[in-house]
């Protein structure tokens, strides 16, 4: 698997496009209707007509049921759902599971490709975490929470994720990127993701 790459809270097609050039190989759109970066299926539908087949299209869900997932997946259209909470469905669908780093058991079983590790389960903090905790893990881990330009090589150092993930740290405001700290976060985990793979025997 390509190391992961994704920016979170797009909320238009003009972000969208900016981050896939800049390098990201993921978006995560946001259906948690409290959230300043909250979308619509309708505007996920649109957005998505325009990204390549090989941009990930992720959906971030807080608790949803199972009919509200499988809307998405079917309306969006999303290739992943990442869920948020305690209370989740299990569907035949790839799945991301995000838990809090310092609290979630790490041999807890869980049915995910991969799990979001954050400073709080429900995300959105913005806040970072010690990320030598990603490594307690058995599953495969995205670090989130936190990170931007400044801190992302660090985090996959320290870390060693299969992917990183940043949102409110890359806005000009909530809800909208800014497009120099897209990229340069996007250039800083990509140099530093192909830094450790030479080193990792």
């Amino acid at each position: 698997m390509s190391f992961i790459v994704k920016v979170c809270g797009i909320t238009n097609e003009r972000d969208a496009e900016m981050a896939v050039a800049a390098g990201a190989s993921a978006l995560g759109f946001v259906f948690y209707r409290h959230s300043p970066r909250a979308v619509t299926l309708e505007t996920v539908r649109q957005i998505a007509c325009s990204l390549p087949d090989n941009i990930l299209k992720v959906g971030v869900f807080l608790e949803p049921s199972e009919m509200e997932l499988r809307e998405a997946i079917d309306r969006a259209p999303l290739d992943v759902v990442q869920l948020h909470g305690k209370h989740v469905p299990s569907l035949a669908h790839r799945t991301w599971r995000a838990l809090a780093a310092s609290t979630a058991d790490p041999s807890e079983s869980l049915v995910a490709e991969a799990l979001v590790l954050d400073t709080e389960a429900h995300g959105g903090t913005g806040r970072t975490f010690d990320w030598q905790l990603a490594t307690r893990f058995w599953q495969p881990v995205i670090i989130a929470g936190g990170l931007d330009a400044s801190n992302v090589a660090e985090a996959i150092e320290m870390g060693r994720p299969i992917g990183v993930d940043a949102s409110s740290r890359l806005e000009a405001r909530p809800g909208v990127k800014d497009p120099a700290k897209v990229r340069q976060f996007v250039e800083a985990a990509r140099a530093a993701a192909a830094a450790f793979e030479e080193v990792t025997p």
